[in-house]
Formats: C-alpha cells, structure tokens, sequence
C-alpha cells in the first residue's frame, strides 16, 4: 500500500528526530538534575533565600515540563507504529489513514519544538530577555519604525505566552518612539530572542512624506539576558556613575514629575543602563543596576563566542551595529534575514509577531 509506505517513512523520520532529541537533552543527565534541585527544595532552610529559591522551583518546573513532554511523544510514536502496522496487515484504508497521517503532522510539529528548545543549552538561554530598541538616523521614520518593530515583539510574546513589560520609554518627536527598553519573561526567552540581535532594516513607502517617496530606515536592537545575580560581575561604587531625572514620553505613565527615572554609567566600558517605569527612585535604581549587570554578561557572551568561533560565516554577524534583517513593503513584500537567507513573503504576518521562523532557522543553522 503506497499510503502505508509514505506514512512509514514519516514515522522513521519522526523517529529519528526523536532520537536527536534525546541526545541534544541528554535526558540522564537531565533526570539527575531533577533530583538534584527536587532534595534541595526537601530542605527545611530552602525558602530562606527568596530568590535561590524561585530560580531552582523554576527550573525543577521546566525540566519536570520538558520530561513529561519526551515522555509523552515517545508513547505518541510507539502508538504511531502500533497503528501504521495494525492498519497495513489488515488492509485498512480511506479514513483511519487519514487520521494516522494529520496525527503524525501534529506529531511532528511537537518534535520541532522540542528539538529547537534542545538546542538552548547555553548557560543563560532559560533566562528572561531584556530588549532594548533604538531608532537609527532618519527621524520620525526611524521613530516609526521603532514603534512597529515594538508592537511586533509584543505580538511575538503574546503568541508564545511570554510577559512584556516595559522598562524604559523616550517618545519620539512627532511620532513613534525613539528608544525603549522592556522585558520578556518566560522559559527560554533568551535562548528565543538571542536571534534577534542586530539592525533591522525596514524599505517602504513613507506615511510621513508627502510626496510618497520610498525611504529605508534602521533601528538596532540589543538582547540581553536577565541576571538576577552574578558573582562573576562586580560593580565598584567608583566606576559607576550615577544620574537622575524625570520620566519623559508623551504623556501618561510616561510622564514624572519628580526626578524618579535612573541612568547608570558604566566607566570603564561606557555600558549605560536607565530604568525610569518603576515607581520610585529606589526601584529604578535597582533596576537599572541589574540591567547593567545583564549588558555586561552579554558583553562577555558576544566576545567568548567571536573568540571561539561559535558561529560561523554569515551567522556571525550577531554583533551590534549589524544588519541582520531587511523588511521591505514597496515595490515588493518581503521580509530576508541576510544571516541565513530565510525569507517571508508574508509581512502582515510577520509584523504581527510571526517571527518563528526566523528564530529557529537562526537556531538550527547556528548549531550545525
């Protein structure tokens, strides 16, 4: 039977997939940890440190979540086989194949997943992800385009069940949003968002030109993983500077009248980081350190990856001030990460948060 036959060679690559994603999870290991973190949670000191304490019930809760699901689809693929042999010795047709092959789609999509989060082994891939947008040179275009890049990424969040919330706001002149920094948390969104990095180009026809002539405007993104604590950070009181000043925008929760909002220097590398959405000084201040912490992690992560290599020919261009994906509205729609050649002809869509395939292509050709 020719439709038993394709739904076999479906199975075997299933099959296999599965298997690549038992090696890339070295689920052993896996378990041992689990029971690592599930005795120290038994421990009757365990919720003295607050914060120890949410990041190991956090993890014990991802990889309890991640073993359940391998679990699961090995049982799916078992019963797959079960039933694509059941159905070719009795010379069962028509419906129940059909049902069989929509299964083993939906089967397959699972393992995608599943593959992909395997491949988010590094040390701060589980964090949340802190993003911060900034507008290139051209204006209120520029601005614009911040504010759609912005409201991509918060359909992004919402299609994945990650949290936004905003950290920093600068309004743009007459339009748009010059620079904002704001925070996704969840599972691994900054193992997901990591591939974002870069500038981002965007070529359309300008809502703002009255002579409706075609513009190219830019805006970088920074990615930075959230560091509650890092021991092998240190920041000394004399390399820091410290200023303060009153929340700006263009009006509601953006708009302070006392001096609440916090920038913090960095001097010996010239790293900033500024906070001015909490509702104290005290709060931004503590908030603003821990985003120079993460800047700072992610400094080190971008020089030990070009010191080794990690990522190879177009791939590499990770770096800030890269441009890493072109949009284009007129003359033509499309939508190119000039990394790894994946493209989308559908840019509704994409400036609706469907960038998935962007990001796993990214992390697929990365880890080859």
């Amino acid at each position: 039977m020719v439709l038993t036959q394709e739904l076999k060679t479906k199975l075997k690559a299933a099959q296999k997939l599965f298997g690549d994603c038992i090696l890339a999870l070295d689920i052993n290991k896996l378990k041992g940890e689990f029971l690592q973190l599930a005795q120290l949670q038994e421990k009757p000191n365990f919720y003295k440190d607050a914060k120890k304490a949410q990041e190991v019930s956090s993890r014990a809760k991802h990889i309890e979540k991640t073993l359940e699901q391998v679990e699961n689809l090995s049982k799916q693929l078992i019963d797959t086989d079960e039933f694509i042999n059941l159905a070719e010795s009795e010379g069962i047709e028509g419906e129940l194949l059909d049902e069989i092959s929509i299964s083993l789609s939906f089967l397959q999509e699972e393992l995608d997943t599943l593959y992909l989060s395997s491949l988010l082994v590094g040390e701060y891939d589980s964090k949340n992800a802190i993003l911060s947008l900034h507008a290139g040179a051209g204006g209120t275009e520029a601005q614009d385009w911040v504010q759609m890049l912005y409201r991509m990424y918060k359909m992004y969040a919402t299609n994945n069940g990650f949290i936004v919330e905003e950290l920093d706001y600068l309004a743009g002149d007459e339009a748009g949003i010059k620079s904002i920094t704001f925070r996704l948390s969840g599972v691994n969104a900054y193992g997901y968002l990591k591939a974002e990095k870069g500038v981002h180009r965007l070529v359309r026809i300008s809502p703002f030109d009255s002579n409706a002539r075609r513009h190219t405007s830019f805006a970088s993104l920074e990615v930075m993983p959230e560091i509650e604590f890092d021991t092998s950070i240190q920041l000394k009181d004399e390399e820091l500077k410290i200023d303060t000043y009153r929340a700006g925008g263009a009006g509601g929760q953006h708009v302070n009248k006392t001096e609440s909002a916090v920038r913090i220097t960095h001097l010996p590398t010239g790293l900033v980081a500024q906070c001015q959405n909490e509702r104290s000084q005290i709060q931004n201040r503590e908030q603003a350190l821990k985003m120079l912490v993460s800047k700072l992690v992610e400094r080190r992560i971008s020089e030990n990856a070009a010191k080794a290599g990690a990522i190879s020919g177009e791939l590499k261009k990770i770096e800030w001030g890269s441009q890493i994906r072109s949009y284009v509205f007129q003359p033509y729609t499309m939508v190119k990460d000039h990394r790894t050649n994946f493209e989308n002809t559908d840019v509704a869509s994409v400036m609706n948060g469907k960038i998935d395939g962007f990001i796993f292509d990214y992390l697929r050709k990365s880890k080859n």
